[in-house]
């Protein structure tokens, strides 16, 4: 999936296209299979005003449009 289709897919529904949003899509197109927290770190070193709530948002928005699938660590591990 590339980058210019997911911000088309984000425009279509309406929302805008902030330079925090780019970065965070970038981060999350070029890690694969990365948890939150790791894609907030890879954002914070980028950019130190993206919070943490931001990236959550942008997680959270990206799953409900179905860009990503949300994974439970947690129930994986005891398997």
């Amino acid at each position: 999936m590339s980058n210019e289709f997911v911000i088309s897919l984000l425009k279509d529904k309406g929302f805008r296209i902030t330079k925090q949003r780019k970065l965070i899509i970038d981060i999350i197109l070029s890690s694969d299979g990365a948890s939150c927290k790791e894609i907030y770190h890879k954002v914070s070193a980028k950019d130190k005003t993206v919070g943490s709530a931001t990236v959550y948002r942008m997680i959270r928005l990206l799953e409900d449009i179905g860009v990503l699938k949300h994974v439970d660590m947690i129930a994986l591990q005891g398997r």
